[in-house]
């Protein structure tokens, strides 16, 4: 049995008083894949923008997370 999240997948900027990144993997559906694929098999729904990299895909991928459902949406 698999666990379907619908959600945001995203990049996040974040700021703190031990440095900064502006480009950084995000999004809750993001999240909460890594997370439960740790006790199943994780579907994710959703879309992304035309910027996000084949790289962070890999990402959710190497944690057997199933991203044939995510949207990429050109100019979005």
């Amino acid at each position: 049995m698999s666990v379907t999240v619908v959600g945001s997948l995203a990049y996040d900027a974040v700021k703190t008083p031990f440095g900064e990144r502006e480009r950084m993997l995000g999004g809750a559906a993001t999240h909460f894949a890594l997370a439960a694929s740790f006790f199943d098999e994780v579907r994710v729904v959703g879309p992304v923008g035309g910027d996000f990299s084949e790289e962070d895909f890999g990402v959710l991928r190497t944690r057997g997370t199933i991203t044939d459902d995510v949207e990429v949406i050109p100019d979005g």
